[in-house]
Protein backbone atom coordinates (compact mmCIF):
# COMPACT_ATOMS: atom_id res chain seq x y z
CA UNK A 1 0.00 0.00 0.00
CA UNK A 2 2.54 2.72 1.15
CA UNK A 3 4.67 1.92 -2.28
CA UNK A 4 1.65 2.64 -4.37
CA UNK A 5 1.06 5.62 -2.68
CA UNK A 6 5.22 6.54 -3.33
CA UNK A 7 4.89 5.56 -6.90
CA UNK A 8 1.63 7.62 -7.25
CA UNK A 9 2.99 10.92 -5.54
CA UNK A 10 6.24 10.46 -7.79
CA UNK A 11 4.45 10.03 -10.98
CA UNK A 12 2.52 13.50 -9.65
CA UNK A 13 5.39 15.45 -8.95
CA UNK A 14 6.86 14.28 -12.25
CA UNK A 15 3.91 15.26 -14.82
CA UNK A 16 3.76 18.46 -12.72
CA UNK A 17 7.76 18.75 -13.61
CA UNK A 18 6.84 18.50 -17.15
CA UNK A 19 3.45 20.19 -17.33
CA UNK A 20 5.08 23.54 -18.97
CA UNK A 21 7.59 21.32 -21.66
CA UNK A 22 4.06 19.13 -23.05
CA UNK A 23 2.08 22.28 -22.99
CA UNK A 24 4.70 23.45 -25.41
CA UNK A 25 4.47 20.41 -26.94
CA UNK A 26 0.77 20.91 -27.53
CA UNK A 27 -0.78 18.37 -24.71
CA UNK A 28 -3.11 20.33 -22.63
CA UNK A 29 -4.97 21.97 -25.51
CA UNK A 30 -6.19 18.73 -27.33
CA UNK A 31 -9.91 18.24 -27.80
CA UNK A 32 -11.58 16.63 -24.87
CA UNK A 33 -8.80 18.07 -22.21
CA UNK A 34 -11.42 20.37 -20.20
CA UNK A 35 -10.13 23.63 -18.56
CA UNK A 36 -12.94 25.49 -16.87
CA UNK A 37 -13.41 27.77 -13.82
CA UNK A 38 -15.77 26.84 -10.94
CA UNK A 39 -15.95 28.63 -7.38
CA UNK A 40 -13.24 31.19 -8.73
CA UNK A 41 -9.94 28.07 -8.99
CA UNK A 42 -8.90 26.94 -12.09
CA UNK A 43 -9.92 23.26 -12.86
CA UNK A 44 -7.92 21.18 -15.52
CA UNK A 45 -9.29 17.71 -16.41
CA UNK A 46 -6.73 16.60 -19.67
CA UNK A 47 -8.60 12.98 -20.66
CA UNK A 48 -6.78 13.49 -24.09
CA UNK A 49 -3.67 13.89 -23.25
CA UNK A 50 -3.20 11.47 -20.86
CA UNK A 51 -4.97 8.60 -23.22
CA UNK A 52 -2.40 9.85 -25.52
CA UNK A 53 0.52 9.42 -23.08
CA UNK A 54 -1.04 6.35 -21.91
CA UNK A 55 -0.93 4.91 -25.29
CA UNK A 56 2.98 6.06 -26.37
CA UNK A 57 4.03 4.50 -22.60
CA UNK A 58 2.52 1.51 -23.67
CA UNK A 59 3.95 1.23 -27.04
CA UNK A 60 7.78 2.52 -25.59
CA UNK A 61 7.40 -0.36 -23.63
CA UNK A 62 6.27 -2.81 -25.64
CA UNK A 63 8.97 -1.86 -28.00
CA UNK A 64 11.35 -2.50 -25.08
Amino acid sequence: MVRWLIVVFLALVLINGLAPWLRKLGLGRLPGDFHFRLFGREWYIPLASTVLLSLLLSLIVKWL
